[in-house]
C-alpha cells in the first residue's frame, strides 16, 4: 500500500463515514461502505491520476454505495412486508374460519347431514372411492384391486373429492380438516 493512500485514507475516512451514516443510520453499515468505496479506490488506483479532486471522487462513490445499499434494503424490507402480510391473512383466514365454525353449534346429526350432502354432490364413481378409503379406512392400493382400477385413478378421484369437499365445505372449513385430513 503506498504512502500516498494512506494519507488518502487517513484524512478522509471519517469525512466519508459520517457522510455515509447520515444515510444508512447504522454505523458498522457506514464503515462497510466507507471500507468498499477505499477498497474500490485501491482496485482502480491507476485511474486516480484522471481525477483532478480525490474528495469529490470519493464521495460520489460513497454517495453510489449508500444508493445501492439503500435501493438494496428496501428491496429486502418489500419482501419481508409481503410476506409478513402474506403470513397475516392467512392467520386472519384461519381465524375467520374458526370464528365463523364456533358460531355454529352442530349436533351429531346436523355434522351428518353436512357431511352426506357435501358428499352426494361428488360424482358416483368419486364419492364411492372417498367413502371407501377415507369412511370404511380402505387402502388406495386395496380400492384399486376391489374395483379393478388403476391406484393412479383412485389419486385422482380422491384429488378431485378433495377439491370439491373443500369447496362445498368452504364456510366449514375446519370440520373439513378435522373429517378428512
Amino acid at each position: 500500500m503506498s504512502l500516498e493512500f494512506k494519507e488518502i485514507y487517513v484524512s478522509h475516512y471519517s469525512k466519508l463515514k459520517r457522510f455515509a451514516k447520515e444515510y444508512v443510520v447504522a454505523d458498522e453499515d457506514a464503515e462497510n461502505i466507507v471500507q468498499d468505496v477505499f477498497t474500490h479506490l485501491l482496485e482502480n488506483w491507476t485511474l486516480l491520476s484522471t481525477y483532478q479532486n480525490i474528495f469529490s471522487y470519493l464521495f460520489l462513490i460513497t454517495k453510489n454505495k449508500c444508493t445501492d445499499f439503500l435501493r438494496h434494503k428496501m428491496v429486502v424490507q418489500k419482501a419481508a412486508d409481503e410476506i409478513a402480510e402474506e403470513y397475516y391473512l392467512s392467520l386472519k383466514a384461519s381465524f375467520d374460519s374458526l370464528d365463523s365454525f364456533n358460531q355454529h353449534s352442530f349436533s351429531q346429526e346436523d355434522i351428518e347431514e353436512i357431511v352426506q350432502k357435501a358428499l352426494n354432490t361428488l360424482p358416483e364413481r368419486c364419492r364411492e372411492i372417498f367413502i371407501k378409503n377415507k369412511i370404511e379406512g380402505k387402502k388406495q392400493k386395496e380400492i384399486a384391486e376391489e374395483l379393478n382400477i388403476s391406484v393412479n385413478t383412485i389419486e385422482s378421484q380422491m384429488a378431485i373429492a378433495y377439491k370439491k369437499l373443500r369447496i362445498e365445505l368452504k364456510d366449514l372449513f375446519p370440520l373439513f380438516l378435522f373429517l378428512f385430513c
